[in-house]
């Protein structure tokens, strides 16, 4: 995937106070919505980070600069959006070469309130929406719109880039679950259209993580380590290997893996000090 683009939400909380809900890639999206406020004659509050991927809150330092607004995250991704180093490090397993450290990756750093902050605008819902990544949360408004963040990708993206990034198969499962009984006016998730109803693409979301778990358990009915696994999904789904997907990809291969053994579905042995995957 060689670019992220997420939405970004605007909230009214009064004719002149506005919070945003993520803030883009980088510094040139935060000029953009510096202009968009200043066109409209809107205050930026704050910002609500849902979760600290660099594509939600790569306009956090400009705009806070610019404004001297708040930024609001939770738990894990405050930490990440505080120290964003963090997201390259985690998905690289290291210390980030230098082809990893780039705005796709690694964002600015910028100050960060927990969203336990007096100044969190209270009439604002937190949902949990966990998976996608470590504390990710989505927001409904009073007016029952809900933005979703990260916790589903559109139709076109899944058949464009086959594995998109999990954390945590489990939760994200458990998500998807929660989404799909909500009910809202109006659903924004970050990577997919705006829509009344979410339960279709719920659906599709969850079934490509079915497919992806039973691809991973066919190939191992032949004991391989992780980067033969890695090479044969990435030729399966007609994926090219750079170091953005390597690392996006390979991470999440990792989380699938995980969740397949603890669900006793693959094994793992260290033979002739390699780490051999298999199917059972």
């Amino acid at each position: 995937m060689a670019q992220r683009f997420c939405s970004i939400g605007i909230y009214k909380s009064n004719d002149t106070d506005v919070y945003l809900i993520d803030s883009g890639n980088d510094k040139d999206a935060g000029r953009k919505v510096r202009k968009i406020l200043s066109e409209n004659g809107w205050n930026l509050k704050g910002i609500i980070n849902t979760h600290s991927n660099a594509d939600h809150i790569g306009g956090n330092k400009y705009l806070q600069q610019q404004t001297g607004c708040k930024i609001f995250a939770d738990g894990i991704e405050a930490a990440f959006t505080k120290y964003p180093l963090l997201e390259p490090s985690f998905l690289y397993g290291g210390y980030p070469c230098k082809d990893l450290r780039h705005k796709f990756l690694l964002a600015s750093e910028s100050d960060v309130n927990e969203i336990t902050d007096s100044d969190f605008p209270k009439e604002l819902e937190v949902i949990p929406l966990h998976g996608h990544f470590f504390d990710m949360i989505g927001i409904r408004t009073p007016d029952d719109v809900v933005f979703l963040a990260d916790c589903i990708s559109s139709e076109s993206t899944l058949d464009k880039y086959q594995i998109t990034f999990i954390y945590d198969i489990a939760e994200y499962l458990n998500t998807l679950d929660k989404v799909e009984s909500m009910e809202a006016a109006m659903f924004v998730p970050a990577h997919s259209d705006v829509t009344r109803d979410i339960t279709g693409i719920v659906q599709l979301n969850r079934q490509k993580v079915f497919d992806i778990s039973k691809d991973i358990q066919s190939i191992l009915k032949t004991p391989m380590c992780f980067e033969e696994l890695l090479k044969l999904l990435f030729d399966e789904y007609g994926l090219v290997m750079n170091f953005e997907q390597y690392v996006l990809v390979g991470s999440t291969v990792r989380s699938y893996l995980a969740w397949l053994k603890d669900n006793d579905k693959i094994r793992a042995v260290f033979t002739d000090n390699q780490l051999m995957w298999s199917s059972l």
